[in-house]
């Protein structure tokens, strides 16, 4: 394999690489174009075909793996790839191992540690949660392969729950340095607050956004994935789950993001949401 990370000006191609983006656009004589993003474990870069007809690159879709043809070449100070060919590849003809970047930690021990450190939670309605959570296999198992992002955001498998046990280890660490901020809730903000990568994401090839994804978003899935998991949790315990608490939780998931220019919906207002 001939890893993007190696490509130089000049360079004629003939492989296989991920598909993670693919648009048909017209040019200003109104011809079609297609521009495609190519990925493998090493990196990114954009592709075109000249003068296409949507049926002739009908084979193909993001989160696919294609069989490219074509020259690299410097435009505009970066690399660019201009395609002869591009077509669906056959499965066998390349390594999932080259496409795909991978988590460099055991997902496995962080699977653990995640759960070691989600049930040091006392309060007994947030714990009953987690525990929810933890005892849903397929759950737990897209958790531990999904990326956090497609792009820049621990953008590899495994990387989801490397960024919330990094992010968990912290608050273990600085929790005593902060008595206003309700250690359980923000512990369990950080395991909640982007669970909803597991739908919003695509992960089993390359990674791109599902349907659920690009309409509704990780945010508000997050809270329906919430709402389940309370319900579960008032039926496992026999006691109403507090209204408060739920409320302060979701609060956490769609402040996340912080401001407004950056896709939050609501500003943190209180100190988990805060600290988060």
């Amino acid at each position: 394999h001939r890893f993007i990370n190696q490509f130089a000006d000049g360079e004629s191609l003939d492989d296989c690489y991920l598909v993670s983006e693919k648009q048909i656009r017209a040019n200003r004589q109104s011809a079609l174009y297609l521009l495609v993003e190519l990925r493998d474990r090493t990196g990114g870069i954009s592709a075109r075909l000249w003068n296409v007809s949507e049926d002739a690159v009908a084979t193909f879709n993001a989160g696919d793996v294609a069989r490219v043809r074509g020259k690299v070449q410097v435009y505009q100070g970066a690399l660019q790839v201009i395609l002869n060919n591009i077509s669906l590849a056959p499965v066998g003809s390349y390594d999932m191992v080259d496409l795909v970047r991978q988590s460099t930690s055991d997902t496995g021990q962080l699977t653990q540690r995640m759960r070691e450190i989600l049930l040091s939670i006392t309060n007994p309605h947030v714990r009953s949660l987690m525990e929810c959570f933890l005892i849903d296999e397929p759950f737990l198992t897209a958790f531990a392969a999904a990326p956090a992002g497609t792009k820049a955001h621990h953008a590899y498998r495994g990387g989801l729950i490397e960024h919330v046990v990094n992010m968990l280890e912290v608050v273990v660490r600085i929790a005593d340095l902060y008595p206003s901020v309700d250690r359980d809730l923000w512990l369990a903000g950080v395991f909640l607050h982007d669970m909803a990568k597991v739908r919003e994401l695509s992960f089993e090839n390359g990674f791109a956004y599902t349907d659920e994804g690009q309409l509704i978003g990780h945010l508000v899935i997050a809270v329906e994935m919430l709402d389940e998991k309370i319900a579960e949790a008032t039926k496992l315990t026999g006691e109403p789950f507090p209204q408060d608490t739920a409320l302060r939780l979701k609060h956490m998931v769609v402040s996340h993001h912080g401001t407004y220019e950056f896709g939050s919906p609501k500003l943190p207002m209180t100190p988990e949401a805060i600290a988060l």
